[in-house]
């Protein structure tokens, strides 16, 4: 069964992109009875900061997917250093002792890309241990072979074989010179320890992976599979950046916008992967049923929005599908939520029928509080085009008629309500049009709407009956 993980850093709200490697992940070990672990990077302090960690569980415990194991890495710093120095004790790392340096950003002389330090790499383990002992500060760096005409290889789920030269690989950092390990070997050492067996994330991250097998090789252990997932775009082709699209990316823009969680990983799932299919609206067991990575397309995934509207229209039709034709029972409780938050009161007796009545053209929760105000206060606008179904020839006088026969009428239901409204058309001459179009226009201030006779009883007898009587 596969351990799987999410591996986020805590250096800003929970990116759009992370959350689909989230989903990924979740739906590959859900699929193969595997285990989620969530493993918060937290080891860079100068970045991290609490409001990110507290904006990712906020991002994550919206999804509802959940995990099933925790862990922070910077509570595992001394495994980090001892797999480190496990590396050193083999001769497959040396101490690196040049001042100031990291050798990230290093250029050799000639200007092609850093490599090592020859005097460096080359010193004798006695020299070496002596300097050290002597409280002389160096960077661990992994000793990439050289000279070898050695390859760095592995398969990757999604862009198949990968390929690269040993001697293209600079000496990378394994510990800094404050002794705190770099990105490479503290998530190596946690993914070793914590047995990881595929290891799922973003196509940024591909050429990292080959410093990464050569870390898995030196721990003398399987190496876990990988698969890179192809990058989220934006319209104009650049990547998708917390600096420059901000909102745009942040799960929370879409969760505040009124989607559904259930929906919006809809959306995301189909952002660089479909099923054989090619379905769109899908439940989270079907997208768990179809989930594979040869579904996952190699070229990037377009985010479509606009300085005008952050959301994509895709994601908001998905939610529109989701609202429409989701359980009841599971969708009442996020409206409530919508609607108190608003400030709004559903009652509960015809809750579930007033939802079910109309949810078919809303796109987002937002809608139940906003078009569908009417049903859940007596305080709302009149649209124009309402106001002049009202304006039609004799239609406030009939409709006024109709408040008074339906409170005289024992029975108050969709049947009894059009039998009435028919026969006091007939009986005044007007076309039935004139009195369902205006009492939808009474009803709700709304030309368009559900059945105007699913209304009456969406809006209930006592208000239906108020409301006509005052146009």
């Amino acid at each position: 069964m596969p351990r799987v993980r999410f591996a986020p850093s805590p250096t800003g709200y929970l990116h759009i992109g992370s959350a689909r490697t989230f989903i990924f992940n979740w739906l590959y070990a859900r699929k193969n009875n595997g285990t989620m672990i969530l493993r918060l990077d937290d080891t860079d302090v100068e970045r991290n900061t609490q409001a990110s960690v507290d904006s990712i569980f906020d991002g994550l415990h919206w999804l509802g997917l959940g995990w099933d194991e925790y862990y922070r890495q910077s509570e595992r710093l001394a495994l980090h250093k001892e797999m480190a120095n496990r590396i050193l004790a083999q001769g497959r790392a040396y101490r690196d002792f040049t001042p100031a340096q990291t050798g990230e950003e290093e250029r050799s002389e000639s200007g092609e890309p850093w490599l090592f330090h020859p005097e460096m790499r080359e010193l004798s383990s006695a020299e070496s241990d002596r300097r050290a002992a002597a409280g002389e500060p160096f960077v661990l760096r992994f000793r990439v072979p050289r000279g070898e005409n050695r390859a760095v290889k592995f398969k990757d789920s999604v862009f198949g074989d990968q390929y690269k030269k040993a001697d293209e690989i600079e000496d990378f950092a394994l510990l800094r010179s404050n002794g705190m390990p770099t990105y490479h070997m503290a998530s190596c050492a946690d993914d070793v320890d914590l047995r990881i067996d595929h290891i799922i994330r973003g196509q940024d991250h591909l050429t990292n992976t080959f410093k990464h097998v050569l870390i898995f090789e030196a721990l003398c252990e399987t190496k876990p599979k990988f698969a890179h997932l192809p990058l989220l775009i934006a319209p104009d082709g650049a990547k998708l950046s917390k600096r420059k699209h901000g909102p745009v990316v942040s799960v929370t823009t879409y969760r505040d916008a009124g989607f559904l969680p259930q929906a919006y990983i809809n959306f995301l799932c189909l952002l660089g992967w479909s099923p054989k299919n090619n379905r769109e609206q899908m439940a989270i067991p079907e997208l768990i049923e179809a989930f594979s990575f040869s579904g996952v397309n190699r070229s990037n995934a377009v985010v479509n929005f606009s300085d005008e509207d952050p959301i994509d229209p895709k994601a908001q039709w998905l939610n529109g599908q989701h609202l429409r034709s989701m359980a009841l029972d599971g969708l009442l409780p996020a409206v409530r939520a919508t609607l108190e938050a608003a400030g709004l009161h559903a009652e509960e007796a015809n809750f579930a029928f007033v939802v079910d009545t109309i949810r078919a053209r809303y796109t987002s929760l937002h809608d139940f509080a906003t078009k569908g105000l009417p049903y859940f206060s007596d305080e709302f606008p009149m649209e124009p085009a309402a106001a002049e179904r009202l304006d039609e020839p004799r239609a406030r006088e009939l409709l006024r008629t109709l408040g008074d026969r339906l409170a005289a009428a024992t029975e108050f239901t969709e049947a009894s309500v059009e039998t009435a409204l028919r026969e006091l058309a007939a009986e005044a001459g007007v076309k039935p049009g004139v009195l369902i179009n205006g009492s939808r226009a009474a009803l709700t201030g709304q030309a368009v709407g559900p059945s105007a006779f699913h209304v009456f009883t969406a809006i209930g007898r006592e208000r239906s009956i108020a409301r006509l009587k005052k146009v």
